[in-house]
């Protein structure tokens, strides 16, 4: 993929403004200000495809980006305390009818600052996607800011701190440095190579044949 050619299409600040999926979706989650527009960016080798705010929680919209045949869907940061409580409500019916929604979601990548143990939100969207058997893998972003055994200890303490942390694949990543970014890129590449699953494609041949 050449990752450069992603285009941004447009941003949505209510659930019902969705347009329905028609291809496969990969997801950016995390808190506020845990480097999620900066990662996007560094990704994708563009400094302004994903506005990087200096006020946290200021911006309550899911953005759509598209590459070839990936969605790529920039869900906005929570656990922002200052943010209100109709936006605080207007960011849970956003994200919780996105997740909720019949959509082609194949992996969400979520961030937590690797500095730090997770925070309430984070178990509790890493909880939320275990239930519902929500394909996802941790990025633990500002690694460039710990040392080397900083590193070491904090990914021996995120086992225990994260629900099921033995087995779930975290990546430490700078946007800074670009670590981490190949092993991300590899694995959208994988998701994008395999494409729809064999059963979506029938079923949507099938809905194709009906409205004939």
């Amino acid at each position: 993929m050449n990752f450069h050619n992603i285009q941004f299409e447009t941003s949505y600040g209510k659930f019902s403004q969705l347009p329905k999926s028609e291809f496969i979706e990969i997801a950016f989650a995390g808190k506020s200000n845990v480097g999620k527009s900066s990662m996007i960016n560094k990704i994708f080798n563009r400094k302004q495809l994903a506005k990087v705010s200096s006020v946290p929680g200021k911006t309550v919209t899911i953005n759509f980006f598209s590459l070839e045949n990936v969605k790529f869907v920039d869900l906005p940061g929570y656990g922002y305390a200052k943010v209100s409580k109709d936006e605080k409500k207007r960011w849970s019916d956003l994200i919780g009818g996105y997740f909720n929604d019949d959509r082609y979601l194949m992996l969400v990548f979520q961030l937590i600052d690797m500095r730090h143990a997770p925070s309430k939100d984070d178990i509790q969207m890493i909880n939320f996607m275990i239930d519902n058997e929500i394909p996802f893998v941790i990025v633990l972003t500002k690694q460039d800011k710990l040392s080397k055994k900083q590193q070491q200890e904090r990914l021996e303490a995120f086992k225990t701190e994260i629900p099921c942390g033995d087995q779930i694949t975290m990546i430490p990543f700078s946007s800074e440095t670009g670590f981490g970014v190949d092993e991300i890129r590899a694995i959208i590449e994988e998701i994008a190579a395999d494409g729809l699953p064999e059963s979506i494609d029938d079923e949507e041949t099938e809905n194709f044949d009906d409205e004939q």
